[in-house]
């Protein structure tokens, strides 16, 4: 049986920006992380972004609840727009970077991002990070 009050108070999704300047990497990370990951979860909202200037613009305009941000983006990579967003940014949601290698995890700690997958993007790792990061701030 449905508990109606939990429901009631559920987001009706994640909303989630996905920043790379490849389409096809914000490709692949929307297709490993799927539309619903948990059963606990509202289905994912995703908000492609492709530049790091419209990164920070979404930011300033709120209402996310995760950034993935690829570390390999030029001109503005990923770990350094991440390191960016946690120092100017008091309430800012939780970031998942995606590394260029496993080795790279320094950088993404450097980055204060909450967690790091590398490429090639492994569906499992993802989805158990972005799990991890989010916590129960959607559960049921």
């Amino acid at each position: 049986m449905r508990n109606v009050a939990a429901d009631a108070k559920r987001p009706a999704a994640v909303r989630v920006l996905v920043y790379s300047n490849d389409a096809d990497t914000r490709s692949q990370i929307m297709v490993a992380l799927g539309r619903r990951p948990h059963p606990d979860l509202p289905p994912i909202e995703y908000h492609e972004v492709a530049t790091g200037p419209v990164v920070v613009e979404r930011m300033d305009a709120g209402g996310l609840d995760l950034l993935i941000l690829d570390g390999e983006s030029a001109p503005t990579g990923g770990l350094g727009l991440a390191k960016q967003l946690k120092d100017e940014i008091a309430d800012c949601p939780p970031i998942v970077v995606v590394t260029g290698r496993p080795d790279d995890a320094w950088l993404a700690n450097w980055s204060r991002a909450e967690a790091a997958v590398s490429h090639p993007i492994d569906p499992i790792r993802l989805t158990d990070a972005v799990l991890g990061v989010l916590g129960n701030s959607f559960a049921a």
